[in-house]
């Protein structure tokens, strides 16, 4: 009895640690500032309300990568940083995963349903919807995934708005624009700093399919297509005068990035450096935004 006692609190500290791995905790904190961003941006002062959206949201978030360690539990062996998450490894049964994902699914979407609005919860099924039965499989078929791929990653903040005022509008959608365009430069510069792991994995990505330069003169289209939105998003109402200086003056230096790896044929390197500079960029627009609002 008592070897039995002494072996299963590691057991049991383990399956938690394997399951909270499985959500992709790391995301988890983009979610939580994109979807409270939306909310918060929307002006509504329900704290309760809030804690409700981007719960949900990121509980949906959760299900969807959940579900997509299920799926790719096979081609995940193939790459380094992924090779090491509980379903590859054999440390978890794939229909433990699955049964998880399921559940976090069935909490989430009632929950940003009758918790917050019927749209929000709506939106968040479309999402995992893309997310884990479109955007999954299509990696495997096309580089074209990334565009899939980057509208339920875009969603949380438009999730976030709808909580707060039932209904799509120009701030949302505009807050989704924002998201959706990061993504893809964002994503492509991961792409060519791990070429070689979702080649071994057999996932199709731009570099692969269409070659260095393509891929970095579309991170330059979709960085260039960024410089509008604070101008935008002033016109609309939804900041003022400081999120257009700083949002702007973010763009022109994250566009620089690009420029130089467009004149100077960047490579892993570059991307790498890229890759950070899309996090500081990202971060310090929704920090400004929500600085903006709230004075």
């Amino acid at each position: 009895m008592s070897e039995l006692a002494a072996t299963h609190p590691p057991q049991v500290h383990s399956l938690i640690s394997d399951l909270w791995m499985l959500t992709k905790p790391r995301l988890s904190m983009l979610v939580i500032i994109t979807a409270g961003g939306g909310y918060w941006l929307a002006g509504s002062a329900d704290i309760v309300g809030g804690l409700l959206a981007v719960g949900g949201t990121t509980l949906v978030v959760a299900a969807a990568n959940v579900l997509n360690n299920y799926l790719e539990r096979e081609s995940d062996k193939d790459m380094a940083r992924t090779s090491v998450r509980p379903l590859p490894t054999g440390r978890m049964a794939p229909t433990i995963a699955l049964l998880f994902g399921m559940l976090l699914t069935a909490i989430s979407i009632p929950l940003l349903t009758f918790g917050t609005t019927p749209l929000a919860g709506l939106l968040a099924a479309i999402a995992l919807v893309l997310y884990v039965l479109v955007y999954t499989p299509l990696k495997r078929v096309s580089s074209l995934n990334t565009l899939v791929g980057a509208i339920p990653g875009a969603l949380p903040p438009l999730i976030g708005w709808t909580a707060a005022t039932g209904q799509i509008s120009a701030g949302g959608l505009l807050l989704f624009a924002l998201l959706f365009l990061w993504q893809i430069p964002h994503s492509l510069a991961i792409c060519i700093y791990r070429q070689g792991e979702y080649d071994k994995a057999g996932l199709v990505v731009l570099p692969t399919e269409h070659g260095l330069p393509v891929t970095r003169r579309q991170m330059f289209f979709y960085t260039f297509a960024l410089l509008p939105l604070p101008l935008l998003m002033m016109h609309a109402g939804v900041v003022g005068a400081p999120t257009l200086v700083i949002g702007t003056g973010l763009g022109v230096w994250w566009l620089s990035r690009a420029w130089q790896g467009l004149m100077n044929n960047g490579g892993a390197a570059w991307a790498r450096k890229f890759f950070l500079a899309s996090l500081v960029y990202l971060s310090g627009m929704f920090a400004v935004m929500t600085v903006d609002v709230w004075i």
